[in-house]
């Protein structure tokens, strides 16, 4: 049984989504959409830039000040799936509301924060308001679109604000630190909450919201399980892959994350129905977008250390050297979403990008050294973020691929688990592969030259997850029975549409 939220928006559904062109309406709903998915996002990168300031203001030690990154993401990771669950029973647009809602007032909580423990309780919040917030949106943007080509480029829009949101998120930091104080990195949240909220309110369609049993045994395996599986990836990077609380994070997410999938095959209403992962091209999307994730957002955290610990740039000039990536990912998405998701196949758009990118890391690998110039940086940067535009729009359409009405906050929020999960292993694996090189003396150049080796060596295993994910895509994707593979093309048949 069903029923719809009460609201002053007009009765726009997910079963009945705009017919002609993109209306004003519409166009607002975009634009809330989107710069949500840019404050989440961006939100775990820009205060990374901040943490000296942090550290030395509210006189934090090193590993409480890992903290204000971990206690974001674990909180963010582990409740993704229970928060898209959310959307389909109470109403996307009500959580959506209250998500922003606590996301934005813990914001507002961690700018005034004068001891640690307020500071990490209040970036849990904003992992716990993400969570709610993220699945929530997308679905939102995937309902409010025609299928077609106006929904391939919101996709592209998506793509933008997804892929780039880290490198956004560190040119943010680095101007607000030196131009203000590290409070804003969390201040900055509060004006735009307010604004999206009010929006929201005013434009976000009725939804259809359910009204079935509620799977409280799969909610709490679900999240207790992905919950322990990023806090040992956390754990990973901190201690190494070795230490015993790291394996028994991992052994103990494991034993759950089973209990969950067997709990959701003999419950009647799961709370993520294991069909979504019977769909080839949607399931080889998940594992792609986990690789390319791992691979690009870990290698943020070595070109920033290089950029202030080896060229002793400031964190303003930081924040600002990573334009190219931001810029590229703009410009490779549009291209995508405009002229080529409706000529090519998922498999050759996703597979280029996911080459391109491995390309650009393996080329930093190749050219890094203790004195390389920011010069020679700039084209593997560029060819970072081509390749994750390219391949960022395929890769989200096709998670949402053929998803039945009811599933699609489930999906939505699939998507951003293989974000989160993919984020939190490419920097576990990443700082583990960096700490391999140790410095020969205490002398500033054996510390530099180590510092060099393992950033080597991070970047060269980077593009290494990335060449996986090229093979995934090949293999997993690869023509059957003679088909072509443009019916893999990100076209009115593909998007949303029955599978």
């Amino acid at each position: 049984m069903t029923h719809t939220e009460t609201s002053r928006a007009p009765a726009l559904t997910p079963e009945t989504p705009p017919s002609a062109g993109m209306s004003r309406r519409t166009g607002v709903i975009v634009a809330v959409v989107l710069i949500t998915q840019l404050m989440i996002v961006l939100d775990a990168a820009i205060v990374n830039i901040a943490l000296p300031d942090i550290q030395r203001d509210l006189s934090m030690n090193a590993a409480s000040l890992s903290w204000v990154i971990n206690a974001y993401t674990l909180a963010f990771g582990g409740l993704l799936l229970l928060g898209s669950r959310l959307g389909d029973i109470f109403g996307r647009r009500s959580v959506f509301l209250a998500g922003l809602t606590l996301f934005t007032a813990s914001s507002v909580l961690g700018g005034f924060a004068t001891n640690v423990a307020v500071l990490l309780s209040a970036r849990a919040l904003q992992g716990v308001g993400a969570a709610m917030l993220a699945p929530a949106a997308l679905t939102i943007l995937m309902s409010s679109v025609s299928p077609g080509r106006q929904q391939t480029r919101a996709i592209g829009w998506y793509t933008v604000v997804s892929a780039s949101g880290a490198a956004i998120g560190l040119i943010a930091g680095g101007l607000l630190t030196d131009l203000a104080s590290w409070r804003w990195v969390f201040f900055v949240n509060a004006p735009i909450g307010v604004a999206v909220f009010v929006a929201a309110l005013m434009v976000l369609p009725r939804t259809t919201t359910t009204r079935t049993p509620a799977d409280a045994l799969g909610a709490l395996l679900v999240t207790l399980g992905m919950s322990t599986v990023v806090y040992g990836f956390i754990r990973a990077a901190e201690d190494g892959w070795g230490d015993a609380g790291t394996l028994i994070a991992f052994i103990t997410g494991a034993v759950l994350l089973a209990a969950f999938v067997f709990n959701e095959s003999i419950v009647s209403h799961p709370i993520t129905p294991l069909r979504l992962f019977a769909h080839r091209e949607r399931s080889t999307a998940y594992v792609a977008r986990l690789l390319l994730v791992a691979g690009s957002m870990g290698a943020f955290f070595f070109m920033s250390q290089y950029l202030q610990l080896v060229l002793g740039w400031t964190p303003l000039q930081t924040g600002l050297a990573f334009l190219p990536i931001p810029v590229s990912v703009f410009a490779s998405s549009q291209i995508v979403s405009r002229w080529l998701a409706d000529r090519y196949s998922v498999r050759v758009i996703a597979g280029i990008g996911m080459a391109l990118s491995a390309i650009g890391l393996g080329s930093m690998a190749l050219i890094l050294g203790a004195h390389t110039s920011y010069a020679a940086m700039v084209v593997p940067m560029i060819l970072l973020g081509l390749g994750n535009g390219s391949a960022f729009v395929p890769l989200t359409a096709a998670g949402l691929t053929g998803v039945e009405p009811a599933d699609r906050g489930v999906a939505s929020g699939l998507v951003n688990v293989t974000q989160q999960l993919g984020g939190a292993l490419g920097l576990a694996v990443l700082v583990t592969v960096f700490a391999t090189a140790h410095p020969t003396s205490a002398t500033p150049a054996a510390v530099t030259d180590a510092f060099v080796t393992g950033a080597d060596r991070g970047f060269a295993v980077a593009g290494g997850l990335l060449a996986i994910g090229f093979a995934v895509l090949m293999v997993a994707l690869r023509p059957r029975g003679g088909r072509g593979t443009q019916e893999l093309a990100l076209d009115d048949e593909l998007i949303l549409a029955e599978s």
